[in-house]
C-alpha cells in the first residue's frame, strides 16, 4: 500500500452532502428559529 498525500487524505474526508443537509442548512440560514421557538 502506497503512502497518502495530502489531497488524498483531504479528499478522503469529505462526502458528498445529501439533499436532506443542503435542505436544513439552507432553512437554518431562511428560517428565524429563536423567534418562532419564543427564545431571545
Amino acid at each position: 500500500m502506497s503512502q497518502m498525500s495530502f489531497s488524498d487524505f483531504e479528499y478522503a474526508g469529505k462526502r458528498k452532502q445529501t439533499r436532506r443537509e443542503r435542505f436544513l442548512a439552507e432553512m437554518d440560514q431562511v428560517v428565524p428559529w429563536t423567534g418562532l421557538l419564543g427564545r431571545r
